[in-house]
């Protein structure tokens, strides 16, 4: 039998944070592998309704800058939030979030994702708590594993 994977996507927004916990008593109780996973925009998806600008250089300039400022921000989260967890991996992908989320927990062999309802939207609206965001609600219909929503 395979060991227990847990995939967490997450967006490093506050919401998506109130995951940790949920992610690390599961981790701790099922002796599990934890796959933190960060998904960057794929931007160069987005240009060519706009035209060609800006260049594709200056575009992949800063998709190398934002997935290496999330590694950094995702060390430094999973050092203070899941320093209890001794197996954990980090990945940062670009591209659609819920083609992400979906393709790396099956190359992961993730036995569950656990994830919030929301997680940007939920920053810049508290009152958008309620339901599933659009994201999670994809993940939750067209995952092959179980996903664990976590409502912060």
């Amino acid at each position: 039998m395979d060991p227990v994977t847990i995939l967490w996507p997450t967006d490093l927004s506050k919401g998506s944070l109130k995951a940790t916990s949920q992610v690390l008593t599961l981790a701790e109780k099922l002796n599990a592998r934890v796959v933190a996973l960060y998904v960057s925009l794929d931007l160069c998806s987005l240009f060519p309704a706009y035209g060609n600008y800006p260049s594709p250089e200056r575009v992949q300039e800063f998709q190398s800058w934002d997935l290496e400022a999330a590694r950094i921000n995702l060390e430094d989260i999973c050092n203070s939030l899941l320093n209890g967890c001794p197996n954990l991996d980090l990945r940062l992908v670009r591209g659609d979030a819920v083609e992400q989320i979906l393709k790396v927990a099956q190359e992961e062999k993730a036995s569950l994702v656990v994830m919030t309802s929301r997680g940007q939207s939920l920053d810049k609206d508290p009152g958008a708590a309620t339901g599933l965001g659009n994201v999670a609600r994809q993940v939750l219909e067209k995952s092959r594993v179980p996903v664990q929503i976590v409502y912060p």
